[in-house]
């Protein structure tokens, strides 16, 4: 497997850790009767995530981020992988972009601002980093 793939492995690790961080206490903050509801509008009132505390919706926030991010971090693997253009500054960028994420939970759930963008930015340009070298 190359690094890249690990990282990948990895921050697909990290995306269900993000899971139990942002699920716990927001079943605890709202109750099972509401999370495991069919979440009607009319019965509930308002979003789920609209009813969370600060600290619990950025993880909910934080959750769906890396969602996101990992679209793009999945596509820049694929192609360095797939283009065995593997080199050790993929990997460095791959293992950035998963460093990136790590400290990006903490950083948003704290509301650490403005660390949290320039740690998402750091992400994101290991991605956009892959991608490039993978073309040239």
């Amino acid at each position: 497997m190359t690094p890249e793939l690990t990282a990948l492995a990895l921050a697909g690790l990290l995306q269900g850790v993000q899971y139990v961080l942002m699920s716990v206490p927001a079943n605890l903050e709202l109750g099972l009767g509401k999370t495991m509801s069919p979440r009607d509008p009319d019965r509930l009132g308002k979003p789920l995530v609209e009813q969370l505390s600060a600290p619990t919706g950025r993880l909910f926030r934080a959750f769906n981020n890396h969602f996101e991010a990992l679209i793009l971090f999945t596509l820049a693997v694929v192609v360095v992988t797939l283009s065995h253009q593997s080199t050790t500054f993929t990997a460095a960028c791959a293992y950035t972009y998963l460093g990136a994420r790590i400290l990006y939970i903490p950083a948003y759930w704290l509301g650490l601002a403005p660390w949290r963008s320039l740690i998402w930015s750091v992400g994101f340009l290991a991605t956009i980093g892959m991608v490039i070298a993978a073309l040239i």
